[in-house]
């Protein structure tokens, strides 16, 4: 087949390239061009989804994965150039549920949405902090794909993707920081569920979707059984062999020491109170069911060769300044401040 890819130079758009390549397909990348096509032999496009969709003019594809869709009338422009497509991909992200509160969220739960006014504010050429709607947009933007494309799309809405070129650096941030052993802070309790997505595991199921034409909407995440934030650490450490000893502190402390969830410790999301400006906690954030993905073929690599593969891209990495995670000495403060609280004649 002739597939287009709509982003494809960074993280996951490596893998679907590379699973592509692998089946037998003809790739073609239409992006910006800030990063160049990354294996010889695939055709690079360049244009803006935004404004200049000129180089897709004219051109057929049997398929396209758009990985990088977030303003629902950049989406809307790009199916409308490529109405002629048996098979629409739209990568979206569990993010689009309304009630994060809930656990075992299915693809029949509410989504979020918001006046198309307030859509062109906050994404016109004078954006605010668009950002701060990252999950009303992707939903209307997988509403904006189905209106163009009736039953041509797949809506993948993918969890917290992880693996090499992971630019979130929120993984990344653990499995560097337990390889540098010592005490290390953990937050919350061990027993704590989370899901991750390793991204080949997505990029082989998306592209085994496109040639069985599976359409329809997907929670992509994992792993298959349950996975906690604790055996998750432990497999850090195995897989890096370091001395790391877990220090884990309660919801209550980080919370009072203004530890940010999520950005400054990454994969945390407190299950005993909400984050800023919302109701209530995210608890149904890492229980999303994904039985409806696993029944349509999507498997997981072992968990250790997920991070196996990210130490092993960490240890080629220059120390530029990551996205996510907590510097050394704030952590040993933190950690100071836990041992005087719960020991304090020590």
């Amino acid at each position: 087949m002739d597939i287009l890819i709509l982003g494809g130079t960074r993280f996951v758009g490596r893998f679907l390239v590379k699973e592509a390549l692998k089946k037998g397909h003809r790739v073609t990348l239409f992006n910006r061009g800030s990063h160049s096509a990354l294996i010889n032999g695939v055709e690079q496009l360049v244009g803006d989804r935004n404004g200049d969709l000129q180089a897709l003019a004219g051109r057929r594809w049997d398929a396209v994965i758009d990985t990088c869709g977030f303003v629902p009338r950049a989406v809307k422009a790009s199916c409308q150039m490529l109405q002629h497509t048996d098979h629409y991909t739209y990568i979206s992200s569990q993010s689009v549920y309304e009630d994060m509160a809930k656990p075992g969220l299915d693809e029949k739960d509410a989504v979020l949405t918001m006046d198309y006014d307030k859509v062109e504010e906050i994404t016109g050429e004078t954006a605010g902090p668009i950002y701060e709607y990252y999950g009303p947009l992707k939903a209307l933007s997988e509403k904006a794909a189905e209106q163009k494309l009736p039953g041509k799309v797949l809506v993948v809405r993918a969890g917290q993707i992880v693996g090499p070129y992971d630019y979130t650096d929120r993984l990344p941030y653990w499995v560097k920081r337990v390889a540098e052993g010592g005490e290390v802070l953990a937050p919350g309790r061990p027993e704590r569920p989370i899901q991750l997505i390793d991204a080949q595991d997505l990029a082989k199921w998306i592209i085994s979707c496109i040639e069985k034409n599976i359409t329809g909407t997907f929670n992509a995440n994992g792993p298959e059984g349950f996975l906690t934030m604790g055996e998750l650490l432990a497999e850090c450490k195995r897989a890096s062999q370091s001395d790391a000893v877990f220090t884990w502190v309660s919801e209550g402390f980080l919370e009072h020491h203004q530890v940010g969830a999520w950005g400054e410790m990454p994969l945390w999301l407190p299950e005993d109170y909400p984050l800023p400006g919302e109701e209530k906690p995210w608890n149904g954030f890492f229980t999303v069911n994904n039985t409806k993905a696993i029944q349509k073929g999507l498997t997981f690599r072992p968990l250790a060769n997920t991070i196996k593969d990210v130490l092993e891209w960490e240890t080629s990495r220059s120390d530029e300044e990551r996205k996510a995670g907590m510097s050394r000495k704030r952590e040993q403060e933190l950690l100071q401040a836990w041992h005087q609280q719960v020991h304090p004649a020590l």
